[in-house]
């Protein structure tokens, strides 16, 4: 009997010490990364990357996710959802082998073509802004960046799915996501076509 009581004890003793709700692990999308410090300033400054730009849009039907986004090394946070085209949006990590491939070229793309198509990087599933800005100093990015450690994107109905990266996504002059492909971009031609057939340019 005397043993009986001491393993109903014990079991009691173990619900009540068991683990709470605050004390679980958060979801990804709860993630806190700073991604806006003195030292992510400083890089960002350094590598001459530009500030990011707010659109001036309404969520529409078929555009980018009603999400608000930090701007990578600081600056001006960014919904998503208002932006507008054409413009290239790339979704990117400091982890991923073929972004660090492909970024000089999107960079390529935008001093030949940014006065005409904007190009913004989107930093995702990434906890480390450090890596990532380390990566585009030295790649020559200057576009804007834009993070998403928390992986807010997907799940969206513009990213139901997020399987890997790079992905490409061009938006158009209403706000509406035309195209959005996992790719590796392998060259400014590769992207030039993309651009044309998808956002009827002509560059």
């Amino acid at each position: 009997m005397r043993r009986v009581l001491l393993a109903a004890l014990a079991v009691a003793l173990l619900v009540l010490s068991a683990c709470d709700s605050t004390d679980l692990p958060k979801p990804p999308g709860q993630a806190k990364v700073d991604v806006d410090t003195p030292a992510l300033r400083a890089i960002r400054a350094d590598a001459g990357i530009e500030p990011c730009r707010p659109g001036a849009g309404a969520p529409v039907d078929g555009g980018l996710p009603d999400v608000t986004l930090s701007c990578l090394g600081g600056g001006a946070d960014v919904e998503l959802a208002s932006l507008r085209g054409p413009v290239v949006v790339n979704l990117w990590a400091s982890w991923c082998g073929p972004c660090r491939r492909e970024m000089p070229i999107y960079q390529q793309f935008y001093e030949r073509y940014g006065d005409r198509v904007g190009v913004v990087g989107i930093d995702y599933n990434d906890v480390q802004p450090q890596a990532a800005l380390e990566l585009a100093r030295t790649t020559g990015v200057t576009y804007p960046l834009l993070a998403d450690p928390g992986s807010s994107l997907e799940g969206t109905d513009a990213f139901p799915t997020i399987p890997g990266l790079p992905w490409v996504v061009l938006v158009d002059a209403d706000g509406e996501v035309v195209h959005k492909q996992p790719i590796e971009i392998t060259s400014v031609d590769q992207l030039v076509d993309l651009v044309d057939e998808h956002l009827g340019t002509d560059l």
